[in-house]
């Protein structure tokens, strides 16, 4: 997977996904217009499988949904920061959708990289220079949802 790296603290959900969209709710026509106000071209650059890594306090700001959606519909399999807001990073779990916390990785891999991630030893590797970053493990409950594809998924099979 490769890595679209921003990094900057303080990435909000407008520029994840600006206001004027928020009249959608399906991902695939979010998808169109994810980091539009940050990267113009990320919907040009995004692969299925890539991820973002940034800096800290990412997805702060109001506490929309559609900025998850809108990287999912992107194909953005996770996210990976040094800190998340706390309700972009809820809305994450909530959705099914994967946020790392990672301090400082935003300051060491390169836009472009390819990465590979291990939930379960908790590392990020960056496959360009062999360098190993680790992270601490998901809460349970965290992953129990992850696993189920998110909170109503969850609740479904309970």
């Amino acid at each position: 997977m490769k890595a679209h790296v921003y990094n900057r603290k303080h990435i909000n959900t407008d520029e994840i996904i600006p206001a004027r969209y928020l009249n959608m709710d399906k991902e695939a026509e979010l998808a169109k217009y994810a980091m539009e106000d940050l990267d113009t071209e990320f919907v040009n650059k995004v692969e299925a499988g890539d991820v973002i890594i940034a800096g800290e306090n990412f997805g702060c700001g109001s506490s929309r949904e559609h900025a998850v959606w809108a990287l999912r519909g992107a194909g953005v399999k996770a996210v990976i920061a040094d800190s998340f807001a706390r309700i972009f990073y809820r809305n994450c779990i909530n959705n099914g959708f994967l946020a790392i916390e990672c301090q400082g990785v935003s300051e060491h891999i390169l836009s472009g990289s390819e990465i590979e991630i291990s939930i379960e030893k908790g590392e990020i590797k960056d496959l360009s220079n062999g360098k190993i970053y680790t992270f601490a493990a998901l809460p349970d409950f965290a992953q129990e949802m992850l696993d189920a594809g998110g909170l109503l998924n969850l609740i479904t099979k309970k």
